[in-house]
C-alpha cells in the first residue's frame, strides 16, 4: 500500500474517468486495440492452460483409481481361478459316480461356458458406463459462447 487514502467509487476506474464507468470500460476507453487484444488473447491463453490442467487432473485421478481396482481385481481372479478350478474338478469327480467321466466333463464345461457369457455381457455393459471427463468437457463447451460478445451463456 502507498499511503494514499482508498476512494471507495474511484477504485474500480481509471484515472480521470467519471465514476459510474466500469473497469472494463475505462480500459477500452484508454487502451489501444492492440493492447485489449493482447489482454484478451491472454486472458483466453490462461482459461485454455486451465482446461488442460483440469484435464490431466481428472484423467490423473481416473488412471490411478483404475489402475488399482484392475491390480486387486487381477489378484481376486488369480485366487478366485484356483477356488473354481479345484471346485470343477471335484464336480466332474462327483458327476462321474453317476454318469461316465466324458460326459460329466462336457456338463461342467457347459456350465462354465454359461457363466463366460454372462459375465462378458455384463462387462461390455459396465464399460460402456465409463464416463471419461464430464467436467472438462461440460466446460470446453462454455468456451465458445463466452467469445462472443452478446450472447448469453447456458
Amino acid at each position: 500500500m502507498t499511503g494514499v487514502p482508498h476512494e471507495p467509487h474511484a477504485a474500480h476506474a481509471a484515472p480521470g474517468a467519471p465514476l459510474g464507468e466500469t473497469e472494463a470500460e475505462a480500459r477500452a476507453a484508454n487502451n489501444s486495440l492492440g493492447e485489449l487484444f493482447g489482454e484478451l488473447t491472454r486472458d483466453f491463453s490462461t482459461l485454455m492452460r486451465q482446461e488442460v490442467a483440469l484435464a490431466k487432473a481428472e484423467l490423473k485421478e481416473s488412471a490411478t483409481s483404475a489402475g488399482k481396482g484392475a491390480g486387486m481385481l487381477s489378484g481376486a481372479a488369480v485366487a478366485a481361478y484356483m477356488v473354481l478350478l479345484f471346485l470343477s474338478l471335484a464336480l466332474w469327480w462327483a458327476l462321474g459316480h453317476l454318469m461316465d467321466l466324458g460326459w460329466s466333463g462336457l456338463i461342467v464345461a457347459a456350465l462354465w461356458a454359461i457363466i463366460a457369457a454372462v459375465l462378458g455381457m455384463t462387462g461390455k455393459k459396465k464399460l460402456q458406463e465409463v464416463r471419461g471427463m464430464p467436467d472438462t468437457a461440460e466446460t470446453v463447451k462454455e468456451i465458445p459462447p463466452t467469445l462472443k460478445p452478446g450472447e448469453e451463456t447456458r
